[in-house]
């Protein structure tokens, strides 16, 4: 597989930093909904939001970096099958995941800096708590949080169900650019 997009499909680099993107956002889902539970006297309740602040931190990073990486790189052509409306929707949703992504990651860092405290990543170092004067400001954020997060994870189906729709009843090449593997019936770039 070659590192850059070519017209065909997508690069190393893109597969990984979507794949990324991807594990860190069902993963950040899963330990958020699971570590709101524990109880004071759990032994992960510090723990859990270390690991999910800094997995949210990188997940930033990673996404600015996949945003540059999509602006440097052209994008393999549309397919031929693919409708208008079918690209125009992938589009909103790509889209709105990416501003969904970035308002949630945001509304993470208020929730854990609203006390004045700096964010650890993974005790490398710290993000400082640069606004903390919103009123209540734990409990908005929070809540945005919680929400936003929840809506990603309508559309992340919704973008998966579209990749299935077109591998098994397109039996088209979308997700299997998106996966690394070869191409049906084409020749590769």
């Amino acid at each position: 597989m070659q590192v850059r997009n070519s017209s065909e499909r997508y690069g190393a680099v893109a597969v990984i930093l979507h794949w990324l993107v991807a594990v860190s956002v069902v993963g950040l889902a899963i330990l958020g909904l699971w570590m709101v539970d524990l109880g004071y006297y759990s032994a992960y309740y510090r723990s859990a939001p270390f690991w999910h602040k800094s997995v949210g931190v990188t997940l930033a990073g990673i996404l600015v970096l996949r945003l540059l990486w999509r602006a440097a790189n052209r994008q393999p052509a549309r397919l031929p099958n693919h409708k208008g409306w079918e690209v125009r929707l992938a589009g909103a949703v790509h889209t709105l995941l990416y501003l969904l992504l970035f308002a949630i990651l945001t509304s993470g860092y208020l929730i854990s800096t609203a006390k004045g405290q700096p964010v650890s990543v993974f005790g490398w170092f710290e993000l400082p708590a640069l606004i903390t004067t919103i009123p209540q400001q734990a409990d908005r954020a929070g809540a945005v949080h919680y929400w936003l997060a929840m809506g990603v994870l309508g559309l992340a189906a919704l973008h998966a169900l579209g990749a299935l729709k077109h591998h098994f009843i397109d039996r088209d090449d979308t997700l299997r650019r998106m996966l690394g593997m070869r191409l049906r019936n084409r020749k590769e770039n």
